[in-house]
């Protein structure tokens, strides 16, 4: 046992005495020690019935003969951030996770783990430890939140933010607004739609990291508990057997992710989080690759913010399983991979349920035949940018718009409250990117603005930051490089025209080569937004979006894995 190192030994003495002062005992201590990695806190509905989960993992971890010991890391709840500086924290801590677990498991000698994590950042930044310390570990998420019911109609978070939109566009009443706000997310869990936390999820299936269900039992059902006590059991078979994750998370593995998150139309925040966890075990891969599997890849489920289901409805159609069985059958995941269950994906798909044809659909009648994802390239992105294309109406799929820059998201949301952002504009934000903003802030109060004010079949947003899972419409994020590297986006003045072709992946600024070069030659960068503290250190450090945003080290020894 790799816990020996701390238990046993005359030399050890000192540390026993330790752990006995804790209350634990010697016939314990002959045990495997069993880190349980939980998120708890009571700022984040994703977490805050955490300690529960916690405890039903620990049950079981004791049933199957180890020693759980649980400690905590942070988790920022993206709603409460969004909006205010607040957000320039969220993708920062994702690296904060990774480093604070890998401290913790480093310093007590923990044999095996247990990653408790719900929403954004914490579920990449819980992989990442994982993989970077490839100690046999598996995941249990604290589950989806149900869906709220305002005047008849299912609603989650998406619908108050657009509500904002909607009120200020006279579409709606505030008396409304302040009923729908009471009923919108009615309990615990992570947000009700295919946002960020609910796909990263799902995909931490999709990967092998999780048991069947971590990505769509809801956090209210029993089934949930009884999840969580099962991984409690299953990480002491993954530990006798020495299963790690750098054998489950092959780069087999994460093209079966990028195939479920085609299919399930997930977060554009995938696409920075996956490359993140995939950059610990030295696996990389090319952005046109994502185009490649999203062009043979249609879109099976069309959940919020797309359509009108949500993840309990996908829970209730066969969850994660169910995508993946019909995605087997089209031969377009490799069912060969290992997960931990200890069995090859195959074999976990056996019993799923066949698609329902309406939460799920079969290959032959998706929702559409492409899947929900796609990346941009052209002379506005040259290293590509992001867009949820299953959640663009058609009449956006191919536009030329006039551009209104904005400096930041703040003076953007402003434009669009105050009625100055017209039909035919695209809206473009930068300076938000992961040095520029820094942090690259999720902006889903500017598109969620445009949405409620009846605009998204009409305008459209670019940005070098990043959007909500929680976005629709032709709202464009990640462009590659980013304004304060200098990239086009940096170029863009307001009146230009700009073309959005997501057909055909292209992103580009309609100006001449001539006129191109002379505003490159008089571009001048503004100093960092960051003076002190965490976000100077990581604007320092982040490297670009299409990398996952990862901190670059002087001498970084995984790619020679």
């Amino acid at each position: 046992m790799r816990s020996n190192i701390v238990k046993k030994g005359l030399e050890r003495a000192p540390h026993r005495s330790l752990f006995y002062a804790m209350g634990y005992d010697a016939a314990e201590l002959e045990k495997p020690l069993i880190g349980i990695v939980n998120s708890f806190n009571e700022i984040v509905p994703g977490h805050v019935h955490l300690d529960r989960i916690a405890a039903a993992v620990k049950a079981g971890v004791y049933a199957a003969g180890g020693l759980p010991v649980e400690f905590n890391t942070i988790a920022v709840c993206d709603g409460i951030a969004m909006g205010h500086p607040g957000m320039k924290y969220s993708l920062p801590s994702r690296e904060l996770i990774a480093d604070s677990v890998e401290s913790m498991v480093m310093a007590h000698a923990f044999d095996a783990l247990v990653f408790i994590p719900n929403c954004d950042k914490i579920v990449p930044g819980m992989l990442m430890a994982a993989a970077r310390l490839d100690l046999p570990s598996i995941f249990i998420s604290g589950g989806p939140m149900l869906a709220g019911e305002f005047e008849g109609r299912a609603v989650d978070l998406s619908n108050v933010f657009e509500a904002v939109g909607a009120v200020k566009a006279g579409r709606l009443e505030a008396e409304a607004l302040q009923r729908l706000e009471q009923c919108a997310c009615p309990g615990c869990g992570s947000c009700a739609g295919m946002f960020t936390a609910n796909s990263m999820n799902c995909l931490c299936e999709a990967l092998g990291m999780a048991l069947p269900g971590n990505g769509t039992i809801p956090a209210v059902a029993a089934r949930r508990q009884q999840l969580a006590r099962a991984a409690g059991r299953q990480v002491l078979e993954l530990w006798r057997k020495d299963l790690r994750p750098s054998q489950i998370m092959t780069a087999g593995a994460f093209r079966n992710a990028l195939a479920v998150d085609m299919a399930m139309g997930c977060s554009t925040n995938t696409i920075l989080h996956l490359p993140a966890v995939a950059h610990e075990l030295g696996i990389n891969w090319e952005l046109k690759e994502i185009n490649a599997i999203s062009e043979t890849t249609p879109q099976l489920c069309l959940l919020s913010p797309a359509g009108p289901d949500r993840i309990a409805d996908l829970d209730r159609a066969g969850g994660i399983s169910t995508v993946m069985k019909e995605l087997k059958r089209g031969g377009l995941i490799d069912d060969a991979q290992l997960s931990v269950t200890g069995r090859s994906m195959g074999d976990n798909l056996v019993a799923a349920p066949n698609p329902d044809g309406a939460v799920i659909r079969t290959l032959e009648h998706p929702f559409r035949p492409q899947g929900g994802l796609a990346i941009l390239f052209g002379n506005l992105a040259p290293d590509g940018a992001v867009v949820k294309q299953g959640a663009v109406a058609p009449e956006m799929l191919h536009r030329r718009l006039r551009a209104r820059v904005f400096e930041n998201e703040e003076g953007a949301v402003e434009a669009v409250l105050a009625g100055e952002i017209v039909p035919g504009d695209v809206v473009v934000i930068r300076y938000e990117g992961p040095k520029g903003g820094p942090g690259m802030r999720e902006m889903l109060s500017p598109t969620a603005a445009v949405a409620g004010m009846g605009l998204d079949k009409e305008v459209a947003l670019i940005t070098d930051g990043r959007f909500s899972g929680a976005t629709r419409g032709a709202s464009i994020g990640h462009v590659c490089p980013e304004a304060m590297e200098g990239g086009p986006i940096a170029l863009v003045r307001d009146g230009d025209n700009i073309e959005i072709d997501i057909p055909q992946r292209r992103l580009e600024l309609l100006i001449t080569p001539e006129e191109f070069a002379r505003r490159r030659e008089n571009l001048v960068l503004p100093p960092l937004k960051a003076k002190g503290g965490y976000l100077l250190r990581y604007a320092s450090q982040v490297t670009a979006a299409w990398s996952g945003a990862v901190l670059q080290a002087p001498h970084d020894r995984r790619s020679e894995r």
